[in-house]
């Protein structure tokens, strides 16, 4: 554009100068006419780049994700081919599932077993609470004839001392006294077996036992539903609308649980068109502000676009936390640039944008509309140079 507006300035100065020679061509006029372009095509240029700035760095971003199975299995199935566009929900590929089937199957046959420990379990705590009872009960039945055979056996030695009872009426109150003793012996030993085995319990009163059985039962459950989630996991789906790009994976292959080892990466559609723009240039871009594009991917195409939003942030303005004080000495380094986010228009909302294409691209803002064609026009002439192969083989 700037070649353009000379030669039509050049065609100006050479009608009046030498067509019609309305001045003379002398050292004046000569300096004034190679000033008057100069200053007229510094301040158009310096004007433009602040009401309609360029960017000679346009990207088209794609987000990506880096498939990685959930679970570890051999891949039966890949029913997509590299690049193919898939809609969300689509199977990439599965792995065996046997293998966690009968997880699940082994898991489902022992919760019935465990189930019926714990009612086992259960009904031995009430025998044992039964027994302790019993035991409770038959002490102190012992008790009240042991203080009866106490008191018989002191009337009757008292009467075989004075000479007004037997002997052997003595010796028997005190063989009934011996066996009743034995008998309360026999009944404590058995009451503090059954607390034994009761005395184990846990905060809740329950016997260990069952505590155990169903904790057991429990976790059976619990790893129950994680091989149930595992084995929907042995077929991935698309997790967007998208296609698959370094598609390596095979039927016969290991997958692997591994976030180091993707077994394909997936580019999703959703894309961010971003120019990217010094610190000073962007100082009246607003939000819906009118832009164009022109890709090389698409030479002598411009793209109608407006700006989504400003990401007023880059790398430079973040401090990495860490025990340290920041670091303040002087450091040479180049001024951060920041990304304008722009929204394809309808017209060219259908247009394939290749992850990873570059191009570049103008913005429009509400100052200094009278000059923004010169901006067009240069987007346009550059985007006609992109039919250009510059290679010598």
């Amino acid at each position: 554009m700037e070649i353009l507006l000379l030669l039509i300035y050049a065609g100006i100065v050479w009608l009046i100068f030498f067509k019609f020679k309305l001045l003379p061509w002398n050292t004046v006029t000569q300096v004034i006419v190679y000033i008057i372009p100069v200053v007229a095509i510094s301040l158009l240029i310096l004007f433009l780049n602040i009401v309609a700035p360029s960017s000679h760095d346009v990207r088209v971003l794609n987000y990506n994700v880096e498939v990685v199975p959930t679970v570890t299995g051999k891949v039966i199935e890949v029913p997509v081919k590299p690049n193919q566009h898939v809609k969300k929900g689509d199977v990439l590929f599965k792995i065996d599932p046997e293998p966690f089937q009968l997880k699940i199957n082994n898991l489902e046959a022992r919760i019935p077993y465990l189930e019926a420990k714990v009612i086992s379990a259960k009904a031995y705590d009430k025998e044992l609470e039964q027994q302790i009872a019993a035991a409770t009960s038959n002490i102190s039945v012992i008790d009240a004839q042991l203080e009866l055979a106490i008191k018989r056996e002191q009337q009757t030695q008292e009467l075989a001392t004075l000479g007004a009872g037997s002997k052997f009426d003595y010796e028997q109150a005190q063989a009934n006294l011996r066996n009743l003793q034995a008998q309360k012996a026999v009944a404590q030993s058995q009451r503090l077996q059954y607390l034994q085995k009761i005395s184990a319990v846990s905060s809740d009163g329950e016997l260990s036992e069952i505590t155990q059985a169903r904790a057991d039962l429990e976790q059976a459950k619990v790893e129950l539903r994680e091989a149930q989630w595992k084995l929907t996991q042995t077929v991935f789906y698309a997790p967007a609308d998208g296609r698959v790009v370094n598609l390596q994976l095979r039927p016969g292959a290991m997958a692997v649980q591994l976030p180091l080892k993707p077994v394909m990466t997936f580019i999703e559609d959703e894309q961010w068109l971003v120019a990217l723009y010094s610190q000073n240039e962007i100082r009246y871009v607003k939000h819906g502000d009118p832009a164009e594009v022109a890709l090389r991917t698409y030479p002598n195409h411009i793209i109608k676009c407006e700006v989504e939003h400003i990401v007023w942030a880059n790398a430079q303005g973040q401090i990495t936390a860490s025990g340290k004080l920041p670091d303040t000495q002087e450091t040479h380094f180049e001024e951060g640039r920041f990304a304008v986010r722009l929204k394809v228009l309808e017209d060219d909302k259908d247009l394939f944008l290749a992850p990873g294409a570059v191009g570049a691209g103008a913005i429009y803002t509400e100052h200094g509309k009278l000059i923004h064609l010169v901006r067009k026009v240069i987007v346009r002439v550059s985007t006609k140079l992109d039919w250009l192969v510059l290679k010598l083989h």
